[in-house]
């Protein structure tokens, strides 16, 4: 006669499999991200299963001379449907317009704000996204000139990581704008994109190069990992402006 499993047997096969169930799950949650840059403001950013693309550009204007990030991700967010930052040049979900989704696992929140300084009436509006992924919180404020609004705060919370345009123009932060966002959110990884890294601007480009940005922030630790970066699920407290080309 097979004898039948004893209760601390049962128990011992309950734990293994519950154990089993967190690294498939919340673990992997918190496994961290691989973010990879095409320039101007796009970026992969692979973790936690899913793979989430930010503003596909056709290489025209500033984006001028650039490979199309033409990939597949689980999901697109984009600043708004101009061809520098919402092209449809990827394969997936992609989500331009305000609101809550889920996709994939992947809770996201799009935030409505005007692209531009004046409301809205040159460049319409832009969506400002947060979402978590491997264990960070990810703020993507890649395609905007507006000053967050006191709702807009509330919204974004302090980011592990944050993306943030900083080359000027007439819909892209300056990069002082851009150092006075960041001093209100207080991130701890800042990601600046959406400026000129050539020797020569592009014809049709009215944006500058990093430096403002960089000296607005002085004191702050940069590092340079070029194309590819990834962080871990938990970062420390300090603040560090992470340059990708």
């Amino acid at each position: 006669m097979r004898s039948l499993p004893t209760f601390a047997a049962l128990t011992l096969s309950s734990l293994g499999l519950g154990a089993a169930l967190l690294a498939s799950g919340p673990a992997l949650a918190g496994s961290g991200v691989t973010i990879t840059s095409y320039g101007h403001s796009a970026l992969l950013i692979s973790g936690g299963g899913a793979r989430v693309l930010v503003n596909p550009f056709k290489a025209v204007a500033c984006a001028a001379g650039l490979a199309e990030p033409r990939v597949s991700a689980t999901v697109i967010l984009a600043s708004s449907r101009l061809l520098d930052e919402g092209a449809p040049v990827a394969s997936g979900k992609m989500l331009v317009d305000p609101g809550s989704f889920k996709v994939s696992g992947l809770s996201i929140e799009g935030i409505a704000g005007p692209h531009d300084r004046v409301g809205g009436r040159r460049f319409g509006q832009s969506t400002l996204w947060r979402w978590k992924q491997g264990g960070l919180d990810i703020a993507h404020l890649g395609g905007t000139a507006a000053r967050l609004t006191p709702a807009d705060k509330v919204m974004l919370g302090r980011p592990d990581v944050l993306i943030i345009g900083v080359g000027g123009g007439a819909k892209v932060y300056t990069g002082a704008e851009a150092a006075e966002v960041v001093r209100e959110l207080q991130p701890r990884r800042v990601i600046p994109v959406q400026f000129v890294s050539g020797k020569t601007t592009p014809k049709d480009c009215d944006q500058t190069t990093l430096q403002p940005f960089l000296d607005a922030m002085a004191g702050t630790p940069v590092k340079r990992p070029g194309r590819t970066l990834s962080l871990p699920g938990k970062l420390g407290d300090g603040m560090v402006i992470e340059v990708m080309r």
